[in-house]
């Protein structure tokens, strides 16, 4: 039987190779159509990609210590170009993965508070917070950037396997 592997080294991994990809859509997003939208319920392309760049910010926010309060550290407003969509993006990036290497299995197994004063939206372990707030909510998203950037005829990067424009990257 295989070694067990740490929490901490699969989230780790598993997080670079997302970040990875992720990067190379953001990479596509032009700021000339930062305020374009597929439908008017829909947000404008600068609005998810300011997004995507800062979901990576919830992993860190929950790994600073057992709560976090947005009364006293607020959400940071989103980028307003693609380049600094790209800044904000690498910047958490490279914060996660350092404070990722810092914790062990305990730490995610811990709850972690997500409130606005009285307000709590939410009280999960940390590892709950890494796959779904952060893992699965950066892939949702990055799955809508691709299709709004197909609608805009903009190349589509290679995901997971091909696309209809680039071969997989190996």
């Amino acid at each position: 039987m295989p070694p067990e592997t740490s929490l901490q080294a699969e989230f780790s991994k598993e997080l670079k190779r997302e970040l990875h990809i992720t990067r190379r859509v953001l990479e596509r997003v032009p700021t000339e159509k930062f305020d374009w939208r597929p439908h008017p319920k829909s947000m404008s392309l600068g609005a998810l990609a300011g997004h995507i760049a800062n979901i990576i910010g919830f992993l860190e926010m929950s790994l600073q210590g057992p709560e976090t309060d947005l009364a006293v550290s607020p959400w940071p407003a989103s980028p307003t170009t693609s380049d600094g969509v790209l800044q904000r993006f690498d910047v958490n990036a490279e914060n996660i993965q350092k404070a990722l290497a810092q914790v062990d299995d305990e730490t995610f197994h811990a709850p972690w508070t997500m409130r606005r004063g009285e307000q709590v939206f939410m009280t999960l372990p940390r590892a709950a917070i890494t796959r779904n707030l952060v893992l699965n909510h950066l892939i949702h998203h990055r799955g809508q950037m691709s299709v709004y950037l197909r609608l805009l005829d903009i190349p589509v990067p290679a995901i997971y396997g091909g696309s209809a424009d680039e071969a997989p990257r190996r």
